[in-house]
């Protein structure tokens, strides 16, 4: 098979490999692309292979919503540097994936990567992207609402530090939107009080009042001092208690009573959140280069 200028340009463009070593791995293949970037895996030449294994802890959290209102979804894609997580054609193509996520309803992250988007898998897609923007890029998560009941938004923070979805029945548009940035400022872990695990409550209980008896409390009145101050943790990690962020003198609570509106879920992700980073050891490295 007769092997064309095109096609050594598209295999590069697919790998990052040289120019030289897309022909000879094309000829080998005898033309079959698949076949030739599996050749250049092997022989360590493809930079995008290599490229995946190092650490990709920056990037964004982007959404999507459906026109009607009802599906939505945020996703975090990483890369390994900030200068390339706000690039156009990175951000382009967490975007496009965003907008795929709520067009195949993928069951899961590897659902989701080998899915068809536009004539070719998302992995694919992403793979080239690496390629051509010259980092590693992973898709982490994502979550999708469908509401049968209301209607979804987002809040993205920071250019894409932070992504928030939040389903909510009844209300209007800009309650949706502020609960939304109620839920990237003030980080809440749980919906309501009774979403938080007992084990979590007894265990914040006993280190109050340790805390309690450090500070010299009588034993008679440590009880109610830790019953009060369980009432501020409530309202530091449940969203229906914490102050409203525009108005402190409000909760949550109040504001949705107050809209006849209620929140049925939400979602917050923070990028890189549990991504551990690798923190180069230069004293290590000099070490390690005098002693070969």
């Amino acid at each position: 098979m007769k092997i064309t200028a095109s096609m050594v340009k598209d295999l590069r463009t697919k790998t990052g490999a040289g120019m030289m070593d897309c022909k000879k791995a094309l000829v080998e293949a005898d033309g079959d692309v698949e076949k030739a970037v599996d050749i250049l895996r092997e022989k360590g030449l493809s930079q995008a292979a290599k490229k995946a294994s190092r650490v990709a802890a920056e990037g964004a959290v982007v959404s999507a919503i459906s026109e009607d209102g009802k599906t939505g979804t945020i996703v975090e894609v990483n890369c390994e540097t900030d200068f390339v997580g706000s690039n156009d054609d990175f951000k382009a193509l967490a975007h496009s994936i965003a907008q795929q996520i709520i067009a195949v309803n993928p069951a899961d992250v590897d659902a989701l990567l080998a899915s068809d988007m536009n004539g070719k898998s998302v992995k694919d897609t992403v793979t080239e992207a690496v390629a051509k923007i010259g980092e590693n890029i992973s898709v982490r998560r994502f979550v999708r609402y469908e509401s049968a009941e209301g209607k979804v938004y987002s809040y993205i923070h920071g250019g894409g530090k932070i992504g928030v979805l939040v389903e909510l029945k009844g209300g209007d548009d800009e309650l949706g939107k502020d609960i939304a940035m109620q839920v990237a400022a003030a980080n809440p872990s749980y919906l309501d009080r009774s979403e938080v695990p007992q084990a979590e409550i007894e265990h914040e209980k006993e280190v109050l009042a340790v805390e309690a008896r450090n500070e010299g409390k009588p034993e008679k009145i440590i009880e109610k001092m830790v019953l009060g101050r369980i009432n501020k943790y409530y309202k530091e990690v449940c969203l229906v208690d914490q102050e409203f962020i525009k108005d402190g003198d409000l909760t949550i609570a109040k504001l949705l009573k107050s809209k006849n509106a209620e929140v049925l879920r939400f979602a917050r992700y923070q990028l890189g959140e549990g991504i551990e980073k690798k923190q180069d050891d230069l004293a290590a490295e000099v070490a390690k280069q005098l002693n070969q």
